[in-house]
């Protein structure tokens, strides 16, 4: 069984997810990867789980939380579990390129790969793969999108008002859709 919630982001709303063992899931409306499956899906406004993460999400988006420390339990391969356990030692400000990334995670040289287990994070924000930027320092895909991706290292780096409107298709600053409710 796996529970839901929506959470208002100051970038959109956004559906967490999370089984008993812990958040299986964060993803902003519309993005790359969203889940579709949802026969074993059930809303549950007061799991302590998802209760948490809004919380700490809440935390981090007003600038006084730089660490999660909900429980997490992502389904993934024994590879993304590796380069996503890399990808949370990325401090919060900092950024690391694919191929560093690949590196920390025990498979260098393969940038390509750790970069392809990066797009397939479940739980971005809290597995914090907007971090990860391309060799020469620039933004390269974020499930996301581009726009949050430069919003958030915008928000580490204090660069950008801590709110800020969602971003659309055009990156104008309406409210996004309500993701397809997995019920």
């Amino acid at each position: 069984m796996r529970y839901y919630d929506l959470y208002e982001s100051p970038h959109g709303q956004m559906l967490l997810s999370a089984t008993e063992a812990g958040l299986a899931g964060v993803y902003f409306s519309g993005q790359k990867y969203f889940p579709q499956d949802g026969s074993e899906w059930r809303r549950d406004e007061g799991n302590a789980l998802l209760q948490q993460a809004k919380r700490e999400l809440e935390e981090y988006f007003a600038g006084t939380r730089k660490r999660f420390e909900v429980a997490l339990d992502p389904a993934g391969t024994p590879f993304q579990h590796a380069v996503w356990k890399a990808i949370s030692g990325v401090g919060y400000g900092e950024t690391i390129s694919y191929g560093e990334l690949a590196r920390r995670a025990g498979a260098a040289g393969r940038a390509r790969a750790a970069g392809a287990a990066t797009g397939r994070n479940p739980i971005g924000i809290i597995v914090p793969c907007h971090r990860i930027v391309g060799a020469d320092g620039s933004l390269t895909g974020y499930a996301g999108g581009l726009e949050r991706k430069r919003a958030l290292l915008a928000l580490e780096a204090g660069e950008l008002p801590l709110y800020s409107a969602a971003p659309t298709a055009t990156g104008a600053g309406r409210a996004s859709r309500a993701p397809r409710l997995p019920c």
